[in-house]
């Protein structure tokens, strides 16, 4: 936890003033082994960012005393559209993405894509927010991301999707007859990655159809959780 996500009902009447419980609270007695009067990077979740001062530790609560006023980091211009993975992998792909400043992730349905899957716990509001937390926290952000479910292929991409990504540069990740992935792009871009596999041929060309061209990283293909932050290290190198 590089910062700590701090959320409106955390805050007391006391202006400036805030007190934490459960997951955070552990944290910062088990992993920053924190004392009164440390001082650490907090944030307010989607406003800004400062300093939290310890007042009082004890054993269920945690009070400290806050002074907010930097902006977060600039989100990265991009909409990532994902075939929804592996429930296991869901947790990383949702932290990696985040991490990374991705503020609108689109989760989708494809052919490889299990009908079990969308029956995930996982699938949650509540297991999505608790991810997204665990990615800004990493990154020292406090913009929380948007996350829509979209279970109909067909339906997304021929009505929804052309208007959704704009006058962004379209690009789909796919291994096979598509030209190398560009570096360093200057505009705003949707991405769609597909699931372990890939898009099949039919999903390839109706992606093509809404605007988006086929790209690769080359000859090795890998898995989900690698491909993303391969992708947007690449298209937004730091």
């Amino acid at each position: 936890m590089n910062l700590i996500l701090l959320f409106d009902d955390d805050f007391t009447e006391t202006p400036g003033k805030v007190r934490l419980t459960g997951r955070r609270l552990r944290h910062l007695k088990e992993v920053h082994r924190a004392a009164e009067g440390e001082t650490l990077a907090v944030g307010r979740a989607n406003g800004a960012m400062g300093t939290g001062t310890i007042l009082s530790l004890e054993k269920n609560a945690v009070e400290m005393a806050v002074t907010l006023s930097e902006p977060p980091p600039e989100p990265l211009p991009l909409t990532l559209i994902l075939a929804l993975p592996r429930p296991k992998v869901l947790n990383r792909v949702i932290i990696a993405a985040t991490s990374m400043g991705v503020k609108r992730l689109v989760l989708i349905n494809a052919v490889r894509v299990e009908k079990s899957f969308w029956q995930s716990p996982r699938l949650s509001e509540e297991n999505l927010l608790a991810q997204t937390v665990l990615g800004l926290e990493q990154a020292k952000d406090t913009q929380l991301p948007e996350i829509l479910i979209r279970k109909r292929f067909k339906p997304f991409v021929e009505d929804e999707l052309p208007a959704m990504a704009g006058d962004t540069q379209r690009l789909v990740a796919h291994p096979y007859d598509a030209v190398a992935c560009p570096v360093g792009v200057c505009g705003p871009t949707t991405l769609a990655v597909g699931p372990e596999g890939g898009f099949i041929p039919y999903e390839i060309d109706k992606l093509k159809e809404a605007g988006f061209d086929a790209v690769s990283m080359g000859e090795r293909i890998l898995r989900v959780e690698s491909a993303i932050p391969a992708l947007l290290s690449r298209l937004y190198p730091l």
